[in-house]
């Protein structure tokens, strides 16, 4: 079952879906995941197909657009990565009041840039339990400059220095097509064109001050913060978008415990699609039934505590 939920944070009313399984009883309370989007995403984009995989293995579920994005308030279309830190934040705080959901049993799942996303939020907020990182970005200057031609990254650095100073000066910042910042490899330009055409909440022009906002916003720099709580890193040994050097940086600086798992033979967004999409899952359901089951006062649970 699908419930409508609306919240705010920061003032601004944030729209999302809350997924209930057919299995919860009545009274019942269980552990919740709240799944995060990533960098261009909406709510409605791949993440309803993990939301009801959640759901199938006993777990509350929720996903919801970020301010400003699809059905939610807020300056449209801006990454804003710690105010989108915020909006997580405030979700977990939706989330724990619904009355199937554990509120003492909350984990987070983000997909390629709200991969970046969880790391951070984990670091900082204590009430993530258990974290699930995919194909996610630790380093943004590290990134960018990556997928890039040398001379192309100095040129959009360049061209990003003319966007601050313009920001400054008019408090606008130039719109300009996606994939010259979200620059893709020809098959995820493929597949995420696919994937968007029939979406109307998806954007094709976003503001050059996301070059800016990729660069200040690093989550290896706090990741190591989430031990003793338990992060998962699921990456691909052929993401052209986001590299899988990205995920194991991020392995790199995080503490126990923590698990790497890297996936044979698959893009950036081939892990929204089968094959991979089941891989993707079994790893990350094996987590969180290791670290936070879905049902209270499980034998895994207890022992799970014991250990951290």
């Amino acid at each position: 079952m699908k419930r409508a939920v609306e919240f705010y944070s920061e003032g601004f009313m944030l729209k999302g879906d809350v997924y209930i399984p057919d299995s919860l009883g009545p009274g019942e309370k269980r552990a919740a995941i709240l799944l995060c989007h990533g960098y261009t995403g909406v709510k409605d984009l791949y993440l309803p197909d993990n939301a009801m995989t959640l759901n199938e293995a006993g777990y509350v579920a929720m996903t919801f657009d970020y301010k400003g994005w699809g059905e939610s308030e807020g300056p449209r279309s801006r990454l804003a990565p710690y105010s989108r830190a915020l909006d997580v934040q405030a979700a977990m705080t939706l989330l724990s009041l619904q009355p199937q959901v554990d509120s003492e049993s909350i984990g987070l799942y983000g997909t390629s840039y709200g991969g970046a996303t969880v790391a951070w939020v984990g670091a900082v907020d204590p009430r993530a339990k258990c974290v699930v990182s995919v194909v996610g970005i630790g380093n943004g200057a590290r990134w960018m400059s990556r997928v890039r031609r040398m001379d192309e990254w100095f040129d959009l650095l360049e061209r990003s220095k003319g966007d601050r100073e313009r920001r400054v000066r008019t408090g606008e910042s130039e719109l300009v097509d996606r994939s010259q910042i979200l620059l893709p490899d020809r098959q995820s330009a493929e597949l995420a064109a696919a994937a968007r055409r029939n979406n109307p909440a998806a954007v094709n022009t976003i503001p050059l001050e996301y070059v800016d906002d990729t660069v200040g916003f690093n989550p290896e720099w706090v990741v190591d913060k989430i031990s003793p709580r338990p992060i998962l890193f699921i990456t691909t040994d052929n993401d052209r978008l986001v590299p899988p050097e990205e995920s194991e940086q991020l392995y790199a600086h995080a503490k126990e415990p923590k698990k790497l798992v890297v996936l044979k033979g698959y893009g950036h967004y081939e892990v929204y699609q089968e094959p991979a999409f089941s891989e993707v899952m079994a790893a990350t359901l094996e987590w969180y039934q290791q670290y936070l089951p879905a049902r209270q006062g499980s034998p895994d649970r207890k022992s799970t505590e014991a250990r951290v």
